[in-house]
């Protein structure tokens, strides 16, 4: 596996490369399933060298599904050969400047709730007009964790103590004004927290907040079921709460709303091209992603990874789009993390 990193400050972006077909291994330990190295039998390319951006650092749930999608798409003969780069910073909004600049037509970008509400809280000059939308993928609930020694038995006590004793109780989660924060902050609000009680620390990766997790560094955590479901199992996180409206197989913990909050949140992520795609190009992608999704590897990966087949492609995500960029402006608005 190559590698190239910026010399630049850990807030500007970080950049790592890898071919789906080389990096099998990687792959494996992020999505749970083994790369076959090959396309199927007789398939042909709908492109060459198809490129993907994941817009945070390895390890979160953009980069997992960048991963999964890219060696589906490859695994089916879909591309001659993938390569996924990482772009980190700003809750995706840095990979999402990039994007703007980007000119092939043989490129995509993962995105999703997450870089919604990071556009609006980082006033980003960069927006989704900036891209050419392609298709919603899957869906995702949140879950609300504890370190394992931690007092708190349920979602009551951490807010109890929420209020107790206000910014001395941390939660930590993805960036700032992602779907992570946004569950903070309608906890708090269903609560009766003050939203000026609420120490959301953002973490750009979900590496970075499980460790601080791990390490005691912080309160609470909250973030995509998958990325915490490893450490759940083994005992070294306990779930408080999942933020659906059902409860989640395999996860011990109640919804939000049978905790007493009234709170339902589900995280979705979906891919762009670049912008000012011709209408050609882009019916290749929105084609080849239909292909991928249809695919036995990506069915595969969906049920090993708990991801929830929310596929929308097209004109139908466009829509989509405009009414969910309005909704998050609404809630960001409602606890007062923008104006």
């Amino acid at each position: 596996m190559s590698r190239t990193t910026s010399a630049r400050p850990r807030s500007a972006a970080r950049h790592w490369r890898l071919t789906a077909a080389a990096g099998a291994a990687l792959l494996g330990l992020l999505t749970g399933c083994s790369d076959s190295g090959g396309g199927e039998a007789g398939a042909e390319a709908s492109v060459g060298r198809l490129e993907m951006m994941a817009p945070a650092d390895p390890g979160g749930g953009w980069d997992s599904t960048a991963r999964a999608l890219a060696a589906s798409i490859e695994e089916a003969g879909l591309a001659s050969s993938t390569q996924v780069t990482n772009v980190g910073g700003a809750g995706g909004t840095v990979g999402l400047a990039e994007l703007a600049n980007e000119r092939s037509e043989e490129f995509l970008m993962v995105m999703g709730l997450v870089m919604l509400g990071a556009i609006e809280t980082n006033q980003s000059q960069a927006t989704l007009e900036d891209t050419t939308p392609i298709a919603r993928l899957t869906a995702e609930d949140e879950v609300v964790v504890v370190p394992a020694d931690s007092p708190y038995t349920d979602v009551q006590d951490l807010v109890d103590d929420m209020k107790a004793n206000g910014r001395s109780v941390s939660i930590a989660g993805g960036s700032a004004g992602g779907t992570d924060h946004i569950l903070a902050g309608l906890i708090a609000q269903a609560g009766d927290v003050p939203i000026e009680n609420l120490n959301y620390v953002a973490y750009s990766g979900g590496g970075e907040s499980l460790a601080a997790l791990l390490g005691s560094q912080v309160s609470a955590g909250i973030s995509g079921v998958s990325e915490y479901a490893e450490q759940i199992e083994a005992g070294e996180l306990r779930a408080l709460a999942v933020s659906g409206s059902e409860r989640v197989e395999g996860i011990d913990a109640p919804t939000l709303t049978e905790a007493g909050l009234d709170v339902e949140l589900s995280n979705w992520r979906g891919v762009v091209g670049p912008p000012d795609l011709s209408p050609e190009a882009r019916q290749t992608l929105i084609d080849l992603v239909d292909e991928a999704v249809q695919s036995e590897a990506w069915q595969e990966r969906l049920e090993t990874n708990g991801w929830e087949d929310t596929y929308l492609s097209g004109d139908e995500f466009d829509a989509f789009l405009e009414e969910e960029q309005q909704r998050v402006q609404g809630v960001l608005q409602d606890i007062g993390l923008v104006e």
